[in-house]
Parts: structure tokens; C-alpha cells; sequence
């Protein structure tokens, strides 16, 4: 591989560069207990307790059963092509998009996962504050979110193999499992749990939006998923072992984050939520040591965030060392987490969908149906290459990807107050008023896959005389 891909072997051993089949060392198993981990989450708790007012429990877990299979599949084949090929996420699109088309996504996945961990550490620095007004009488949130910075900088410094294999396999996943099967076993067993169960919403949330809600959490893994699954011995397994994993944990931690609204009357926040776990437990030491649990357990999803938005930029400015943009990611982050509020963090959930659900629309046609799966890594970094089209960039597959976006923003305009006015005054009435069941979500993928299912190139036969007639195609 050359400069333009990247050859560094700092942090996980490979920087962008394809793994060897020798050095994917993760069995199915491993990476169950990888997004298990990852799946489990006080804001994933949080996100639950969006749901229950407007739908009810029952309309609930509907919404969170049916989201989450669809979710999770795309995460894990997204999470199979990485370990097919040792690539990360971003180096999948330079087959799709040109291999300087893949910058904008990059770019796009650092900015969110950016986002998500200004979130990770706002959340965390919270509830680390109620911890220490309970045990210790004092509050120093500033101090917490120091803390939790550096202790998720230093995960992602580690990597991602080690972190799966040391941390989250001996010891960090099986800590949290535990502690979340105590809260669920404590929670089912509340006073009035049965009543508060089955009360219907009040239905200020549709299902069709609701679902978005649900697609959203993995969904903003798609674009990282490959940055670990990489490392994986074999594609099937990172297949069952990623949708298994976070399967399980994202249906139980929604469902668990609606029961805990639901039967503590708790506001659906990261502290709502801390406090319903409190009065789940009942205020005792025990309550305070399962709150530290969660925030040992929260390290691993700012740790993924951060190495990601990282590994992101490395296929952008692929000589920049690694430890280095991940310093600089934690920067950035640390000064946003003082500017969230749970209102904005619900519009950065939608917003997260309507931009990477067509962009997987197309990485999804276009790998799986149109190439069969099929990659050239080599190449992958030739500037004039199979993968190089019209100045680095295939223009034709940015066109599903826009449709996409524009019908999710038909279905479910979010976003600024400017950009939805913008939105309507086009479009009219978003169409889930007139049909509250529909998904912006599955609407915007179906859109994008179904625009991005046409003939390209043929990678492994490709000769050049062949490819300047192929480029002519695809554009």
C-alpha cells in the first residue's frame, strides 16, 4: 500500500491499511461480547425512555423489537464486508464512491462520532456528579468530565484488540451485563410496574418516527462497525457475532430504559435516569455502586467513538500519526460536552439517520449486489486506478445517496428550525402526519438501494483500456 492509503501501525497495529489474514485474531464470540458491550448504555437507556409517553409500553417494544432487527442486520453485513476484506468502514467506500469520494463520508462520520462523544462525556460527567453529591457531598462536574475524558482517551490509545479481548471480554462486560440484569430483575419487580405497563401512550409520538428513534442507535455504529470487525477471523462470524451482540443489548436496554420511565415516573435524561436507578435500588450504597458500573460500562462507547473518529480521518490525512488525531478528537469533545441538552441530542439522533441510512442504502447495493462482494485491494490507493473514476470521485453514486436524504427529510423533516421551514414550505405536510407508520429510515434505504442497483465495473478483470470505458459508465 502506498502513501495515499496509509501503512501506520500505530494504535491497533494497521492504521487504515487492510489487516492481514494472519493478524484477525477476533472469533464471533469475541465480537458478540464487543457490541454486547457497546450495546449497552445509559443513553441507550435514555433513548427507551423517549418512547413510552407518546406509545405506550406495548406500542414500545413493538417499535423497539422491529427496529432493531432492521438496524442491527445492516450493522452487522456492513460489519461482515469489513472483516471479508480486513478494511475499515471509510475504506469500504472507496470502491463506491472513489477513493477521494470517501473523504466526505469520513469527514461526516467524524463530525457525528465527534458529536457522540461530546454526548458519551456530557452523560457520563452527570451522573459521575450525582455519585459524588451522594457519597461525598459535593459536586465537581467539571472535575468528572476531566476524568472520564482521560479515561476513554486512554481505551482508544490502547485499541480496539485489546480492548475486546482484555478489558471488555475478562472483565467490563460481564461487570455490566450483571449490573443490568440486577436493575431489570429489580425493576419488574416494582410497585404498580403492571398498571404503569399497561397504560397507553398518549400519543404524542407516532410509531413511524418511533421506529427512526429505534434505528438510530445502530445505525450510528454502521459507520465504524468495520473499524473492529476487521479484525475478525472470518466474515460469518462477524456477521452472527455483531447482530447477536448488539441484538440482545439494544431490545433489552430500550426495553429497560421505557420500564424504568414508566415505573419510576423518571424524565427520560441521564439523570432521570440515574435517579430512577437510585430509586429502583433504593437509594442505598448499592444504588450509588451500580450507578459507578454503568459509567465503568459507558468507557467503552466514548473509547469507540473516539478511535473511530479517528480512524475516519486517517482516510482523509492518512501521514497524520493516529495517537495524534485521537488527542485532538478528545479535545474537541470535551469542550462540546458542556453545550448539550437532551433536546438537542434527540434532533442529533435524526440527524444521524438521515445521512447515513441512503449512504448504507448504496455501500449495500453496491458492494453486495452490483460486485458481489468483491474488492480489489490493490486497488484501493492507486490514484488513477479502478477506483479512481472522475478526479478520485464516482458522481454517479452520490445521486442515491442525496435521494435518499431528501426523502428522509420528506417523511420527517429534522434539524434547525430554518432547515424544516425550508423543508415544508417545498414538500408540504411531512408525510408521517398522513401516514404515522411509515419510517423515514426504511423509506430513505429503499430509496438509495434501490437508485444505486445498476452494472459498474468489473474489479478483478479489469483491464486498462476496460476501466476508462467502466469510468465512462459510472459517471
Amino acid at each position: 500500500m502506498n502513501e495515499v492509503l496509509g501503512h501506520s501501525e500505530d494504535v491497533s497495529g494497521w492504521g487504515i491499511s487492510p489487516v492481514p489474514p494472519s493478524h484477525r485474531t477476533l472469533s464471533g464470540f469475541d465480537l458478540a461480547i464487543l457490541w454486547g458491550d457497546l450495546g449497552v448504555g445509559l443513553l441507550v437507556l435514555v433513548t427507551g425512555g423517549f418512547l413510552v409517553p407518546g406509545l405506550g409500553f406495548g406500542g414500545a417494544i413493538a417499535a423497539i423489537v422491529i427496529g432493531s432487527v432492521i438496524g442491527v442486520a445492516l450493522l452487522a453485513l456492513a460489519g461482515a464486508a469489513g472483516a471479508s476484506h480486513g478494511v475499515t468502514t471509510m475504506v469500504l467506500f472507496r470502491p463506491v464512491l472513489g477513493i477521494r469520494g470517501s473523504w466526505f463520508p469520513s469527514a461526516l462520520n467524524a463530525l457525528q462520532l465527534i458529536g457522540w462523544t461530546a454526548v458519551e462525556l456530557w452523560a457520563m460527567s452527570l451522573v459521575a456528579d450525582i455519585v459524588s453529591r451522594e457519597i461525598f457531598g459535593f459536586s465537581a462536574r467539571w472535575l468528572w468530565l476531566g476524568v472520564v475524558t482521560v479515561l476513554c482517551t486512554g481505551l482508544a490509545l490502547w485499541g480496539p484488540v485489546d480492548v475486546a479481548r482484555v478489558w471488555m471480554k475478562r472483565f467490563g462486560a460481564w461487570v455490566i451485563g450483571g449490573i443490568v440484569i440486577a436493575v431489570t430483575v429489580l425493576a419488574v419487580t416494582l410497585d404498580g410496574i403492571g398498571d404503569a405497563l399497561r397504560a397507553p401512550g398518549d400519543g404524542s409520538l407516532a410509531f413511524g418516527p418511533a421506529l427512526d428513534l429505534v434505528i438510530a442507535m445502530p445505525i450510528s455504529w454502521l459507520p465504524l462497525v468495520a473499524d473492529y470487525t476487521r479484525f475478525g477471523r472470518k466474515a460469518r462470524s462477524a456477521f452472527f457475532g455483531t447482530f447477536w451482540g448488539y441484538l440482545v443489548a439494544n431490545i433489552w436496554l430500550y426495553g429497560l430504559g421505557a420500564m424504568l420511565v414508566l415505573g419510576t415516573g423518571a424524565v427520560p435524561s441521564p439523570a432521570g435516569i440515574a435517579t430512577a436507578i437510585l430509586a429502583v435500588v433504593g437509594g442505598s450504597i448499592a444504588g450509588i455502586m451500580f450507578l459507578v458500573a454503568l459509567l465503568v460500562g459507558e468507557t467503552d462507547e466514548a473509547f469507540a467513538d473516539i478511535y473511530s473518529a479517528s480512524i475516519s480521518l486517517k482516510n482523509v490525512v492518512p501521514n497524520v500519526p493516529l495517537k495524534y488525531l485521537i488527542f485532538g478528537i478528545s479535545g474537541i469533545s470535551v469542550v462540546l460536552a458542556a453545550w448539550l441538552t437532551m433536546e438537542r441530542y434527540e434532533t442529533f439522533l435524526f440527524l444521524i439517520g438521515s445521512v447515513f441510512v441512503p449512504l448504507f442504502g448504496i455501500l449495500a447495493a453496491d458492494h453486495f449486489i452490483n460486485r458481489r462482494g468483491r474488492i480489489d485491494a490493490d486497488q484501493l490507493d492507486v490514484a488513477g486506478g479502478s477506483y479512481w473514476y472522475t478526479g478520485g470521485v464516482r458522481l454517479a453514486a452520490v445521486i442515491p445517496w442525496v435521494a435518499g436524504f431528501l426523502v428522509y427529510h420528506w417523511v420527517l423533516p429534522t434539524g434547525p428550525a430554518s432547515w424544516i421551514d425550508l423543508v415544508s414550505n417545498i414538500a408540504g405536510e411531512p408525510l408521517v402526519f398522513r401516514f404515522p407508520w411509515l419510517s423515514a429510515s426504511i423509506a430513505a434505504f429503499a430509496v438509495a438501494f434501490v437508485t444505486a442497483l445498476r452494472p459498474v465495473h468489473r474489479l478483478s478483470s479489469a483491464t486498462p483500456g476496460s476501466q476508462e470505458v467502466a469510468r465512462e459508465v459510472d459517471r
